[in-house]
């Protein structure tokens, strides 16, 4: 199949929504850690993997333009014909709910920037940073990937799972798309030993040990379901898990399981909090009183979406290139071991 890339071609195939750039910037949002799955596929189109299809975006004054892909199936001559895709109704929802656009973003804005000084003075460089609501088992095993890693690696990483566990979808242009792997895939006894030829390093025991402790326990719906118990609860079974400490554990909070109040904490959110907010916080290192600490401290600060602030302040950081030298495109949960098991034993 062709990438279509703008809606000028073939323009029965697009669809669009109602979303001006102060409530989602594609650029800002599908580029800074959250996910990995997105590449931009020409100026301004971003094309990637979402709840089993493959879509290309784009956005042009106040519309979110978008495109989906069918399953390629074989025709008799041999080549592939697109299958049936969602209807549009079902598409306009999946994109609504990952983009959480029932959230209104710049009363947030706002509110955070009448709480804070620091936020005010980068908010308007950086409209339109808004958290994903993404799939919980594609967002944990995601984020395992993301302890001393970086955005570029990371997503290299999650590139090769997926084309060696994941279903084939379709191939654009001359680029193939898969879905994220099942559970039972990555569950398997060969698992581990493959994600490690894949350059896995000791990554590769956690995704594969945590893929099947959900798989023999909770189970992907019984994942999903730690949208509806509080915070704390979901932290401590994800803290369970192979490989997941409280920094990855509230990424996947905030990210899939709908605790706006999780804020992420790695060696840089606490100094963050210590040089620029002033806050004498969590001793001399990063224990677990200290990750509640400081992510009371921002609770407390910016409220019940406190996650959602970090990620606007996050973003200008990442752009800013804020950060030491050779860390710009740092993930979210990828700099510094917490003390969960968020890194190398």
């Amino acid at each position: 199949m062709k990438l279509r890339d703008s809606p000028s071609a073939c323009p029965s195939l697009w669809r669009s929504l109602p979303c001006p750039p102060a409530e989602l910037r594609l650029d800002l949002v599908l580029s800074s850690g959250q996910t990995f799955r997105w590449w931009e596929s020409s100026p301004g189109a971003w094309t990637g993997v979402l709840a089993g299809h493959v879509w290309t975006l784009r956005q042009e004054r106040d519309r979110l333009w978008y495109t989906v892909y069918g399953e390629e199936e074989e025709e008799e001559d041999g080549h592939p014909a697109e299958a049936a895709k969602p209807d549009g109704a079902e598409t306009d929802r999946i994109l609504r709910d990952y983009f959480q656009l029932d959230v209104g973003l710049p009363a947030l804005y706002r509110a955070w920037g009448a709480a804070d000084p620091l936020f005010r003075q980068v908010a308007d460089e950086f409209p339109g940073v808004r958290v994903l609501r993404q799939d919980p088992v594609e967002c944990l095993l995601s984020f395992i990937c993301t302890s001393n890693n970086h955005i570029s690696r990371i997503t290299a990483m999650i590139e090769r799972l997926c084309r060696t566990f994941g279903r084939r979808l379709c191939r654009l242009n001359t680029r193939p798309f898969h879905a994220f792997p099942s559970l039972s895939a990555l569950a398997g006894a060969d698992a581990e030993a493959r994600l490690r030829a894949l350059g896995f390093g000791y990554r590769a025991k956690f995704v594969s040990g945590s893929a099947r402790a959900i798989a023999e326990g909770l189970g992907a719906e019984g994942l999903r379901q730690l949208r509806a118990v509080p915070y704390a609860e979901a932290r401590r079974v994800l803290c369970a898990l192979p490989g997941v400490g409280a920094k990855v554990a509230d990424c996947v909070c905030l990210m899939a399981l709908d605790k706006a109040e999780a804020v992420p904490v790695d060696t840089h959110v606490w100094r963050i909090a210590r040089l620029r907010y002033g806050a004498a916080l969590g001793g001399r290192s990063l224990t677990p009183r200290a990750h509640q600490e400081i992510g009371d401290f921002f609770r407390g600060l910016w409220g019940p979406r406190a996650g959602w602030a970090q990620a606007v302040l996050f973003c200008a950081d990442l752009r800013k290139g804020q950060e030491p030298a050779g860390s710009q495109d740092r993930a979210w949960g990828g700099r510094g071991r917490d003390s969960c098991g968020d890194g190398p034993p």
